[in-house]
């Protein structure tokens, strides 16, 4: 039972509770609304306006009924797999009741991957490639922000290879792992390790560039506090620069993986490798009627996980910034 003394201190919390104002709901709701409302419109009107080789330009109807149909053939062919690991399954069953010495072998289904398989491809790629651009940028670009003569030595490498397309990078990136990644039973494939070289090398210089400038601007005082504490080298870093330029890393983070989220499609395109790019590539090539309109469900797609792989970063720099008051977008 609550105690009466603790009555009226809940009643003055709920009366100092600060109420969204109206405003702040329609700019958080309704503004939002109005915004896709007025995108689908102009769309679907400019839509009906434009014929193409392959026919009249997909609006946002055509685009739903495409998506439905990629759901159902990815539906289709998870039953068609299913349906295969059963049947040997049951084979491999009537061989071990009639020789128990005979070891099944389980062959895998190689049926063509479906449009949610290839995102998956292309997230797990990416994610690979950015992880690894980011465990070298980020210690480098501490190096960089602690010493002015290290920074003098790699910037001008940051400055001639930060322009570089992931197009100029991939055939050499192709060939060297073509040439080096030799294995007959190899773990991942070339394909894989082509694509996630690639990302690493065109996504580390914005988290290489902002963790440097993070850490060369730490407020003197606190540097001075290190001294004074006499602080080791490692301690150092995880103590004062590291959350100090939290943010800058962060804001290099974030471009880096929607850098690397566009350039690994157009990597994926331009070498037919697994994912979303071959997706887009293999519709425009197979020239149907309805290719326009699967295109454009994988330029949402691309569009919507883009939005959210940052919205993600995002929430994790909420988390673990020190100054939780600061306005983050």
């Amino acid at each position: 039972m609550i105690k009466q003394h603790t009555l009226p201190t809940i009643i003055h919390q709920v009366k100092g509770f600060q109420w969204p104002s109206i405003s702040h709901l329609l700019g958080a709701t309704a503004l939002p609304i109005v915004g896709i409302v007025v995108f689908l419109g102009l769309w679907s009107l400019m839509a009906k306006n434009i014929d193409t080789s392959l026919g009249q330009f997909p609006g946002p109807a055509a685009v739903w009924e495409q998506t439905t149909t990629l759901v159902d053939e990815h539906n289709a062919q998870m039953e068609k797999a299913d349906k295969f690991y059963e049947r040997q399954e049951v084979r491999n069953a009537a061989r071990i009741a009639k020789d128990p010495s005979y070891q099944p072998k389980i062959r895998a289904f190689t049926g063509a991957p479906t449009f949610f398989e290839q995102i998956w491809t292309s997230l797990y790629t990416v994610m690979v490639g950015f992880v690894v651009a980011s465990l070298i940028a980020i210690p480098l670009g501490i190096v960089c922000g602690l010493s002015k003569n290290a920074y003098t030595a790699i910037n001008p490498l940051i400055q001639l290879f930060k322009p570089v397309s992931p197009l100029a990078w991939l055939p050499l990136v192709t060939m060297v792992v073509s040439a080096v990644y030799v294995s007959a039973d190899p773990m991942f494939s070339k394909s894989f390790i082509t694509s996630a070289v690639t990302v690493a090398l065109c996504c580390l210089w914005p988290t290489l560039i902002n963790t440097a400038v993070g850490v060369s601007s730490i407020d003197k005082d606190l540097l001075n506090v290190s001294k004074v504490l006499r602080l080791k080298a490692l301690s150092h870093v995880t103590t004062i620069v590291l959350p100090s330029s939290i943010p800058a890393i962060f804001t290099g983070l974030r471009l880096s993986l929607g850098i690397g989220w566009m350039v690994l499609i157009a990597a994926e395109m331009l070498a037919q490798n697994p994912g979303l790019g071959k997706f887009v590539w293999d519709e425009f090539q197979n020239g149907s009627s309805e290719s326009l309109a699967r295109i454009m469900v994988a330029v949402l797609t691309i569009g919507l996980i883009g939005f959210i792989l940052d919205r993600v970063m995002l929430v994790i720099q909420r988390k673990v910034s020190w100054d939780k008051n600061a306005v983050l977008r």
